[in-house]
């Protein structure tokens, strides 16, 4: 049975991504925040799939400990990840804030989740043939800039600016893990799922989640939103498409700085530096 890892499966784009995997015969590794939410989104995906192959690790994907620690547990009871879906994203109140850890909130959960879990399970991607790595990035992202002197937005912060910046830095890791990668058997894809109605944005106030919230009327639904996902972790024969970012199952060219050799290999190298400046 092939094992996939879905961080943020207990609603929206998550949740649908692990049910149509599950209904695929995936066995689910759901990494979620809230043991209720999580346990209730099991039993919903093995209800409709049949499949009761759900298992459930609890994280918050702020707490890069907490995403090393669960990272460990993942290696001591898993031999095999086939698919690594990196899709868990926050979108904030309007003032800027830090985790307990000293990183900006947006930046932490939007891109050094996705870095981090990566990189833990790598390992185990390694021994796994044809492993795929799936993140779930935005076109939000063209609306975002790379500034290695401003990366968290320490100075100019608006939530929108964080979001926008924190999808970009989702294509720009794709784009040099798939470098990063390419010796090996394992590709690695990011996506726009289009703008879906999900729970995200619901507890913000901020006025970019305000405009999100006045257009759910117009937008996909989470099963329609979570199609690009599933085809990315489901198609045959995408290898060659490896570190391309995709929207309606198409690859399509990103913004200017995701396409930059040097800014994608320089926001890993300070990726690299913040996260051994948190855990060490």
């Amino acid at each position: 049975m092939k094992t996939a890892i879905v961080t943020g499966a207990n609603s929206g784009i998550g949740k649908e991504t692990a049910n149509s995997l599950a209904m695929n015969g995936y066995r689910i590794v759901m990494i979620c925040r809230n043991q209720e939410k999580a346990e209730a989104a099991r039993q919903d995906i093995i209800d409709d799939t049949g499949n009761d192959q759900i298992d459930i690790l609890i994280c918050d994907l702020s707490s890069m400990k907490q995403v090393k620690a669960t990272a460990e547990k993942i290696r001591d009871s898993y031999t095999e990840i086939d698919r690594l879906v990196n899709n868990a994203g926050i979108l904030p109140d309007g003032n800027r804030r830090e985790t307990d850890e000293g990183l900006e909130l947006t930046f932490a959960v939007n891109h050094m989740a996705y870095f981090l879990l990566t990189k833990e399970l790598m390992p185990i991607l390694e021994k796994t043939p044809s492993s795929r790595i799936i993140n779930v990035a935005s076109d939000a992202h063209r609306y975002g800039t790379f500034n290695p002197e401003n990366l968290q937005l320490s100075r100019g912060y608006s939530t929108s600016k964080a979001y926008g910046n924190s999808k970009l830095f989702n294509i720009m890791f794709t784009w040099q893990l798939a470098k990063e990668i390419e010796e090996k058997d394992i590709t690695a894809f990011c996506l726009h799922p289009g703008v879906v109605n999900t729970n995200f944005a619901a507890d913000s106030d901020s006025w970019f989640a305000k405009l999100f919230n006045l257009g759910r009327f117009f937008m996909r639904s989470p099963e329609k939103g979570a199609e690009t996902t599933v085809y990315l972790c489901l198609e045959k024969e995408i290898e060659h498409l490896s570190g391309q970012y995709f929207r309606d199952k198409s690859p399509v060219k990103p913004s200017a700085p995701a396409q930059s050799d040097d800014d994608c290999r320089h926001l890993w190298e300070l990726s690299e530096e913040l996260v051994n400046d948190v855990l060490n």
